[in-house]
């Protein structure tokens, strides 16, 4: 459910070049036990062990040796359980995202469509592994609710074995959603 309702709030993080943000409009939902695309699934590690709480935390990895991922940490202290934030829509700095990003300022809904992205136009990296989400300069800031004729779920992007778990929650119709799929269950 926290995948859910982290649609609508707002991403910030406070930097010494600037201040960026984008309104929260794609989650993914990662579990503990029996969820196979869970960095959790083997239990606490060296890199996974923020994931078994407290919530509240970012948890950032770095993966195919070229991209940042950003989580919410979501479960209670020795429950594993994450929200990979998947897609923002740019709020804030917008110009300084499309420095970091390469790209030309009125490209905004390429800026921050798909994880990855979405790390780079706000300079997420693993410093920010562990965060305080409640005690900046990385945090989450409630704005607004969608009501539920407004949100769709679907499987996960790219998670083998996860066709029936939905798991993936998109604000409709939203241009700033990294990959469109049909509505499921």
């Amino acid at each position: 459910m926290v995948a859910r309702n982290l649609l609508g709030c707002e991403l910030r993080h406070d930097m010494p070049d600037g201040t960026t943000s984008g309104i929260i409009v794609e989650t993914e939902g990662y579990l503990e036990n029996g969820d196979r695309a869970s960095h959790a699934r083997f239990g606490p590690t060296n890199r996974s062990s923020v994931l078994f709480g407290p919530p509240g935390y970012a948890y950032v990895y770095f993966i195919y040796g070229m991209h940042y991922m950003f989580n919410v940490v979501t479960e209670r202290d020795r429950t594993a359980g994450a929200v990979l934030v998947r897609a923002l829509e740019p709020l804030r700095g917008i110009e300084l995202m499309s420095r970091r990003r390469g790209v030309a300022p009125d490209a905004n809904a390429n800026l921050t469509r798909g994880p990855a992205l979405l790390c780079q136009a706000l300079g997420i990296t693993l410093e920010e592994n562990r965060a305080d989400l409640d005690a900046g300069p990385l945090g989450i800031y409630a704005m607004r609710s969608y009501p539920d004729p407004e949100i769709m779920t679907t499987p996960r992007i790219g998670v083998g074995g996860s066709k029936e778990e939905l798991y993936r929650y998109v604000v409709k119709g939203n241009p700033y959603v990294s990959r469109r799929q049909m509505r499921r269950g």
